[in-house]
């Protein structure tokens, strides 16, 4: 095989009932350049791999790298980042193994606008969100969600920080390669979360260039959230999602001042993180609480909010207090 024109990254992780459907929609991908599929497969306890063969071996013709994990990377980011490494392809596309892609031309048409856009690092669409029975959600309260990715047109860095949505959702993007030229330091992708790997890679580009959102609805994104399941959206509901959120925006603003001085917006998120650790501390005083409120200050407020200036972590803190009391803040 020459070198493919676009490699897939298709990660999974105990996705049996949902598996065949998703690698089919990559496989079945009507195109006229080659094109690899890079399988990440985390160690599954059920019959995902199985599956996976049984697929695979009915495309003789597809060529396909799997890469099966001996034992559980413990966090899903690293297994993506250890997959985009093994990518060869001019562009990336990417597509977890419960979500699957619902136009056979998809790849086809994202390449072409690629090649075709030298000023673009990147190219989203729009999609649909799905159920476990892959009918399409009609619960408004559930399509809000999707709001997060409502964009039509160019998308820049500025829009990323500013305009509260998102390019394209993960199963949507289309991106020039960008790793092999190692430009920027990208273990952040399994450093920064080990969950959240969307908003990285879409940092990585926008840095680098504008990404193109375009209107066509080529895949689907399955939303599933309930107590039992094993899927982020459920998972999430178990986890402190403000204090990680906090934590990953700490975690991204101390990479970026490697490559470019901090904006006020980016001085302003980190005096609001630590704003939201002291506010949890004061309403509940504790160790856990403790250390969270310690972690924003000696980054966010050291680091990156005063680095110049001589603070103390109580003076600091009741500053903050005083700020809010009196409405100087």
């Amino acid at each position: 095989m020459t070198e493919p024109v676009i490699s897939v990254i298709f990660i999974t992780y105990n996705h049996e009932k949902y598996v065949e459907k998703a690698l089919r929609s990559v496989l079945d991908q009507k195109t006229d350049f080659d094109y690899e599929v890079v399988i990440g497969e985390d160690c599954s306890t059920d019959s995902t791999r199985e599956i996976i063969d049984r697929v695979t071996a009915e495309y003789p013709d597809k060529h396909v790298k799997k890469l099966y994990r001996k034992e559980n990377t413990g966090r899903p980011t690293r297994n993506v980042y250890e997959t985009t490494m093994e990518c060869r392809g001019k562009y990336l596309a990417y597509l977890e193994g419960d979500d699957y892609w619902c136009d056979e031309n998809k790849l086809q048409k994202q390449v072409d606008f690629l090649e075709n856009h030298p000023e673009y690092i990147a190219c989203t669409h729009s999609f649909i969100m799905v159920d476990e029975e892959s009918a399409e959600i009609t619960d408004p309260g559930i399509l809000e969600i999707g709001k997060l990715y409502e964009f039509s047109g160019k998308f820049t860095f500025e829009d990323y920080k500013y305009s509260g949505r998102w390019p394209g959702h993960y199963a949507t993007l289309v991106s020039r390669n960008i790793y092999p030229e190692a430009k920027y330091d990208y273990t952040l992708l399994y450093r920064a979360h080990d969950f959240v790997d969307d908003a990285i890679i879409l940092l990585f580009l926008l840095i680098q260039g504008d990404i193109y959102r375009m209107d066509d609805i080529m895949s689907s994104w399955r939303y599933v959230k309930k107590k039992q399941g094993t899927n982020w959206n459920s998972l999430a509901m178990k986890r402190d999602i403000i204090k990680d959120d906090c934590y990953l925006s700490q975690t991204v603003t101390k990479w970026l001042l490697q490559y470019r001085p901090i904006s006020d917006y980016g001085r302003g998120k980190a005096k609001k993180d630590f704003e939201t650790a002291l506010k949890r501390y004061l309403k509940s005083p504790g160790k856990e609480n403790l250390k969270f409120l310690k972690d924003m200050y000696n980054i966010n407020i050291r680091e990156i909010v005063c680095p110049e200036k001589n603070t103390t972590f109580v003076g600091y803190s009741v500053k903050c207090i005083f700020e809010k009391l009196t409405g100087k803040g």
